[in-house]
């Protein structure tokens, strides 16, 4: 760290400054700042003023300064903020507002305090509710396209070029700073720090006397820990940045966050993974910021920004969270232990608390309303409320699709490699299928076909090369079908093991009734087949156990029928949901690949 540059900004900023507040700055002692003083004066850097209680900057330290100017920030602004749900499945935790103030903006007004104004906001996930901030302080936004799939490594790949030969802060846009933090002119790399009293989990530094950063760890006690805003200057960049671009290409480092890179560099790590980078890391030169207790903030959670800012106690202007009030008749207070569960395929849910009972929100994800008609899930489950099939559902809204339903303390998804756990899930399902409860609506694998693939087209082409091939066979599949003239009953159509809840007191429920509908009962049986990736072998098996007997030829003829069409359905699903965004891996292939494979073994049973 140049602590020549720190003296020259302090006067240039107020050349009646005084030694004192020069050691508060520096973190000296108050006989160390005097030492360094006379140094700056001997070198000519500054000069005593006319008046024994002044300085004055001279020429040399003006251009010192120069160096040292800071060009910009980066802002990192990419990621979901899941520990921050429901609040950011509508806003980016970054936007959310702490005292009346949106936390990316209060960085950005301090940043223009401070003479900055070469600012990039480099964001992902709902990156247009940021692109308001192009025209309030002439910011610029840089996508990352990984956003959702890799970690910090990887966003500060995307904006490398940024930080190359520049002087540069490195900000997230969800911290909160009492104070202005930021200057013109910075004296080297630095990351801001805060001690932390007792046990932490917090990464921790480990320092020399100057607070040069000589090691990272992950915990420790009294300790000072990364907390906040980080300054990369030029020669840190140009040291740093090829490292990380190196990791960035090793399979294995997609969750890192940047500063993993930098712990390895500075641990020995690095060299043993990347040979040409041996000395990166006793090269590198990165200070310690040690800030006041109370002036950096990073919100880990919902339950301590309500204890910073009690606005959240009482009215966050979440629709989820005032639902959930509304419903129970509570404060928004009483909601706690609010987590964010696995988000599915096509809702996203969370998990929340109120007095001694835990619950689960859905809401319904983007474009549903197009895919789903939550009237109909709605008088599905008005016609299982009788019976101890579904879970216990406490408030549903046919209109928009919130869902409010208990927690099943203990309760976990059935394992589709356990065959104990199988039966009693099939059981289940024999159970409603038996129950003589009707619905007024049908599942129409037909229709849902149709309306899927006219829903990829407005989009852009079905990419499969022989699509106009196999839809042909689901059609031929699907005048069998009729044709055989199967009784229709209750099916729920989304068999996937993840919507069994298996109880601790060993009963069975079957949860998301969103595609339920009368319906052949074997359709269930095939869902389940396919949902799990079972070959032809465990359908068979599956079949029998539902059965509880051998089936017959058309049996089996039904179930691969249908789990040839509920393949070809779902892979439609998925490319759709690509084309919103949303990607699902390999299931698009694996789907279409049941449609294709079970075709064939239908046109391979004997004639029915």
């Amino acid at each position: 760290m140049n602590r020549n540059v720190i003296i020259c900004r302090l006067i240039l900023e107020n050349p009646a400054v005084t030694q004192r507040e020069i050691s508060q700055e520096l973190m000296v002692s108050l006989g160390t700042a005097n030492s360094l003083v006379k140094d700056c004066i001997e070198i000519e850097l500054i000069a005593p003023g006319k008046m024994n209680e002044s300085y004055e900057l001279l020429p040399a330290g003006k251009a010192l300064l120069n160096e040292h100017k800071v060009d910009g920030a980066v802002i990192i602004a990419a990621g979901f903020g899941s520990r921050f749900v429901p609040l950011t499945f509508e806003t980016p935790k970054g936007l959310l507002e702490v005292f009346g103030e949106r936390m990316i903006e209060r960085q950005i007004r301090q940043l223009h305090e401070s003479g900055i104004y070469d600012i990039t906001i480099v964001v992902g996930y709902l990156k247009e509710k940021f692109e308001y901030l192009i025209d309030k302080y002439k910011v610029k936004l840089l996508y990352n396209p990984e956003y959702s799939k890799k970690n910090t490594l990887a966003t500060i790949y995307h904006a490398r070029e940024l930080f190359k030969n520049r002087n540069m802060y490195l900000l997230s846009s969800d911290n909160w700073m009492r104070h202005n933090m930021y200057h013109s002119y910075e004296g080297g790399a630095w990351y801001s720090s805060s001690y932390m009293e007792g046990e932490t989990s917090e990464w921790c530094f480990d320092y020399n006397k100057k607070g040069r950063i000589l090691n990272v760890t992950v915990g420790g006690q009294d300790k000072w820990v990364m907390y906040g805003p980080v300054f990369f200057s030029k020669s840190f960049s140009d040291q740093f940045l090829p490292v990380l671009e190196a990791y960035y290409e090793i399979p294995g480092t997609e969750q890192f966050y940047w500063e993993n890179v930098l712990m390895e560099m500075l641990s020995g790590e690095t060299a043993k993974r990347l040979p040409e980078f041996s000395e990166a890391g006793r090269e590198i030169e990165l200070y310690i910021n040690r800030r006041p207790a109370d002036e950096v903030y990073e919100f880990e959670n919902l339950e301590e920004l309500r204890r910073f800012d009690i606005k959240y106690q009482h009215r966050s202007d979440n629709e989820a969270l005032e639902l959930v009030s509304k419903v129970f008749s509570v404060p928004e207070s009483e909601i706690t232990e609010i987590r964010c569960l696995k988000a599915g395929m096509t809702n996203k849910s969370f998990l929340f608390k109120i007095k001694d009972r835990h619950y689960i929100c859905r809401i319904p994800g983007p474009g549903t309303e197009l895919l789903i008609n939550r009237q109909q899930e709605k008088a599905v489950y008005d016609a299982l409320s009788q019976y101890d099939i579904t879970e216990k559902v406490i408030y549903f809204n046919g209109e928009t699709g919130y869902k409010i339903a208990e927690y099943y303390e203990g309760a976990h998804n059935a394992n589709p490699n356990s065959l104990e756990e199988i039966e009693r899930c099939m059981a289940l399902v024999r159970e409603f299928h038996k129950s003589g409860i009707e619905v007024s609506h049908t599942f129409d694998f037909q229709e849902r076909i149709d309306f899927y693939e006219n829903l990829c087209r407005k989009y852009g082409a079905i990419p499969f090369e022989d699509y106009s091939d196999v839809r042909s066979q689901m059609c031929e599949l699907l005048n069998k079908l009729e044709k055989l003239g199967h009784k229709k009953v209750l099916s729920h159509l989304d068999t996937v093991v993840d919507n069994f809840l298996m109880l601790p007191n060993g009963t069975v429920r079957l949860i998301d009734w969103e595609y339920a509908g009368m319906c052949d009962p074997l359709v269930d049986i095939s869902m389940c087949a396919i949902y799990s990736y079972y070959n032809e072998e465990e359908t068979d098996r599956l079949i029998e156990i539902y059965l509880k007997r051998t089936p017959t030829t058309e049996e089996r003829y039904t179930v691969y029928a249908y789990m040839a069409l509920g393949g070809f359905l779902w892979s439609l699903w998925a490319i759709y949901k690509a084309f919103l965004g949303e990607e699902f891996g390999e299931y698009t292939i694996i789907m279409y690949r049941y449609a294709k494979t079970y075709y064939k073994k239908c046109m391979e049973l004997p004639n029915i």
